[in-house]
């Protein structure tokens, strides 16, 4: 009973690195093909060498190019941000329909902090978007 635990523990660990691993080669695959500064024939190359000598292709890759690898994911993540960031704006700091905006500048008008001609600047703005 006490040698099926161990091969339980035992399965588990390799279990977890073969996952590591994967996770690992599939990092490199990505970064591969999102460096723009590697031309197709060496991206070619990293893939053929990732596929016939892996373990050894991946050490080399991480020790090589690992530095880079991680700028270019901070880069993506960072467009990315931008990107969300950007859509939220434009989905919720236009206030909503030109309706809505209109009756906003008739508030602001009512109220005087505006005059009439700021009023219809603002109103052929909504308008036309």
């Amino acid at each position: 009973m006490g040698g099926n635990i161990w091969d339980l523990i035992l399965w588990f660990f390799w279990i977890f690195v073969f996952v590591a691993y994967l996770m690992v080669v599939f990092s490199i695959i990505a970064d591969i093909f999102r460096d723009e500064s590697l031309n197709g024939w060496l991206k070619a190359v990293w893939i053929i060498f990732l596929i016939f000598v892996p373990f050894l292709t991946a050490l080399i890759y991480l020790i090589a190019r690992g530095n880079g690898m991680q700028k270019r994911s901070i880069a993506q993540a960072q467009e990315l941000r931008a990107a969300q960031d950007a859509y939220i704006r434009q989905t919720a700091g236009s206030g909503g329909s030109a309706a809505d905006d209109i009756a906003k500048a008739k508030t602001l008008l009512d109220s005087g902090a505006i005059t009439q001609a700021e009023f219809d600047a603002l109103k052929a703005k909504a308008l036309a978007a």
